[in-house]
């Protein structure tokens, strides 16, 4: 729904009026110190909810964007010393401090953008010491910087250096000292798992995920990415409450997530990035009435963008969403994908009051106007976090 001559009220970062604006002016009074933001000519939506990102990171791929290219494939690549176990290699040998440090101006572009809220994963550690560390930075920096953050473990990314041709054995050091660390800790909501032919099978990544289940996890799948091999099925009935890339996915699927009320969070940019063509049906599954989420995925390796306007973009052209329904899944859908659509993702009575403030005429007008910043002002639990430069 879209109102227009409408005004929005909060106090203590809590949404408490929603209406036009005569009838907000009527019944609010703005209280010492507040403040009162003219929206004239402007568009204001929800904050944007990123919820599939890998955030945390030593050092960026470049290379790797050249290589290709100039044709080399991902398996060309990693046998080259690139790919995951890169990242893995480099913020092994970053500290903490560092990695506080890099991270923070990711943050602050994911803001500049409208993103208000995003999910963090772990995964370029793959020792208990370096996978706690990444945890630990996503949670120094979730209160230090006013973007929300939601952890993820991600300890199952990729099978490291140290146990190529013993991957039963690092499946044993996530599932007993891993996960148990990370739940104690108290670092993380969820946990992931890379489920690809290459990476994890669907029987290795059901045993993850139903040992971080069984400690309290919620369950999240990177899933038929690169070829349909039964991941998302597997999650869905395990309860799971997103899978992610999904471009391989087909009918049978979708069915399974909707009877099993799994998020779909399509990756576009990933694809893109990636030189690719092959997108996940959102059409299809948004008119099943699955509720779809976009993300931006963003990574060093395979999509190096803190957009989410550009994922509303690339939503409309190759996911074949109508702009409202691109917003829809860059909002509230993707709330759902981290269990807080009872708090974010819409301008409602008693959510969060975070919003975003578009040099737009209207929100058909953001994925259309691409490549540029239209974010005016970002406010995120009641308080301008953000200012365009003027």
């Amino acid at each position: 729904m879209t109102l227009s001559d409408a005004a929005v009220a909060s106090y203590q970062g809590e949404i408490v009026a929603v209406g036009p604006t005569s009838e907000v002016n009527r019944d609010v009074q703005l209280c010492e110190g507040g403040v009162r933001l003219s929206g004239k000519g402007r568009t204001l939506t929800p904050g944007l909810v990123d919820c599939h990102t890998h955030t945390v990171f030593s050092r960026s791929r470049e290379d790797e964007f050249q290589m290709r290219i100039q044709g080399q494939s991902y398996e060309e690549i990693s046998r080259a010393g690139g790919g995951i176990l890169s990242s893995v290699r480099h913020l092994r040998q970053t500290s903490k401090e560092k990695l506080i440090e890099q991270t923070k101006p990711r943050l602050d572009r994911f803001l500049s953008l409208g993103t208000t809220t995003i999910e963090a994963k772990s995964g370029y550690g793959l020792t208990l010491a370096d996978e706690l560390k990444m945890l630990q930075v996503i949670a120094q920096l979730s209160k230090s910087h006013p973007i929300e953050i939601q952890a993820t473990f991600l300890g199952a990314h990729e099978v490291p250096d140290e146990y190529r041709g013993n991957k039963s054995g690092y499946l044993d050091l996530v599932i007993k000292e891993m996960l148990p660390a990370v739940m104690q800790h108290k670092l993380a909501t969820y946990c992931d798992i890379f489920c690809e032919s290459h990476v994890f099978s669907v029987t290795e990544s059901e045993a993850v995920l139903t040992a971080a289940k069984a400690l309290g996890f919620h369950l999240k799948i990177h899933s038929e990415q690169l070829s349909r091999i039964g991941g998302t099925s597997m999650a869905a009935e395990l309860g799971a409450v997103s899978a992610d890339h999904l471009d391989y996915t087909i009918a049978p699927d979708w069915q399974l997530m909707l009877r099993h009320e799994v998020v779909p969070v399509l990756l576009p940019g990933a694809v893109f990035f990636l030189g690719k063509n092959h997108y996940g049906d959102g059409r299809r599954m948004w008119d099943l009435g699955l509720p779809v989420a976009i993300a931006t995925d963003f990574n060093p390796g395979s999509c190096m963008t803190e957009s989410m306007p550009l994922m509303l973009t690339l939503a409309c052209l190759k996911l074949g969403l109508t702009p409202a329904e691109a917003l829809t899944a860059a909002t509230w859908h993707a709330a759902l994908a981290l269990r807080q659509g009872n708090l974010l993702g819409t301008i409602e009575v008693g959510k969060k009051a975070d919003f975003v403030l578009w040099a737009a005429p209207n929100f058909k007008h953001l994925p259309y106007h691409f490549g540029v910043n239209l974010v005016d002002k970002v406010v995120k639990a009641g308080k301008v976090v953000y200012h365009a430069p003027h």
